[in-house]
């Protein structure tokens, strides 16, 4: 826990110690200032950044991305007296540790629970460590999930654009999991690419749910440089579905989920859901319509890491 220490030398208030979060806490309560007046302030300095943003700081559930975020917290530290470089050091600490740690992939998931342990597996079995820290290089701004159930309940396809942007020069792929739901006999999924992407690796093991596939890009992205790219994944071997989740493993700015069911099988509740890791319960939960031609939406916006989806009841 962030905790008041010695006295600055010139400083009326003492200095704050703890993790990124904890210090930011404690300076924004010093202040005495609410999330909207601090991102007024940022706004003055030229400084543009999401109240959830702010709240997902100080909470704990994001950190701030390096160096990306750099410029906003240098703009926090004027904005809540603090000295030049005592938020900045502790974020780049934290940088570090992500960049030596991080685990790339925006695992697809159709079942809130699934940890992935398969997966990880799969992704070891590519054989290629740049393979695995790619998908950290590519901030995830949008992305639209449409799943299509058939009249037997079955996930029978889903379509999935993203938008990308680099965060570094040099990534030039995408490594996408899919775990198919109980009974799902994974060696007959099919897998089609569409705009912006071609297949390269593909891993999956008779007797299990799930699938990995490398994305291969036209080209080496530049920093900054957005790409969209979009696949499709054929599966009906499964059972009856509990709807769809997909988890982002570093949040995600846009996410909106479509679900299309069979007119002959429509569902008797879907509800809008956000957990911050598979074993929790929803932080965010929210029935949803569905509509005349069966379709239900789900919306997510800035989304912190966790699965974001729709669970569904039949009866």
């Amino acid at each position: 826990m962030a905790q008041r220490v010695n006295d600055e030398p010139g400083q009326g208030e003492p200095a704050l110690t703890g993790d990124f979060h904890e210090v930011l806490r404690l300076a924004i309560a010093r202040r005495g200032l609410s999330l909207a007046r601090i991102r007024a302030h940022l706004e003055h300095r030229g400084v543009h950044i999401g109240l959830s943003t702010l709240s997902y700081w100080q909470r704990g559930i994001r950190h701030p991305e390096v160096p990306k975020a750099v410029p906003a917290v240098r703009a926090l530290e004027s904005v809540l007296d603090l000295p030049e470089d005592s938020l900045v050091v502790l974020i780049g600490q934290r940088g570090e540790r992500t960049r030596d740690n991080r685990v790339a992939p925006s695992f697809t998931y159709l079942h809130p629970d699934q940890t992935g342990p398969a997966a990880e597996r799969l992704l070891t079995e590519l054989g290629d460590p740049g393979t695995m820290a790619g998908n950290a290089d590519l901030e995830i701004m949008f992305v639209h999930d449409t799943c299509t159930f058939d009249a037997q309940q079955r996930e029978e396809k889903l379509v999935t654009r993203l938008v990308t942007r680099a965060r570094k020069n040099g990534p030039d792929r995408y490594v996408m999991v899919y775990n198919g739901d109980d009974g799902c006999r994974i060696e007959d999924v099919t897998f089609n690419t569409g705009e912006g992407c071609r297949t390269g690796r593909i891993r999956r093991r008779a007797g299990e749910q799930t699938l990995a596939v490398e994305l291969l890009f036209d080209r080496k992205l530049a920093e900054g440089d957005v790409h969209v790219f979009s696949y499709e994944v054929f599966d009906s071997s499964g059972g009856v579905s509990p709807g769809y989740h997909r988890i982002f493993r570093y949040g995600c700015s846009t996410f909106l989920l479509q679900l299309q069911f069979d007119a002959l099988a429509l569902p008797a509740r879907c509800t809008r859901q956000f957990r911050p890791h598979g074993g929790a319960q929803p932080s965010e939960s929210e029935d949803l319509p569905c509509d005349v031609r069966g379709v239900t939406s789900a919306f997510f916006h800035d989304s912190a890491p966790g699965l974001a989806g729709v669970a569904v009841e039949w009866t």
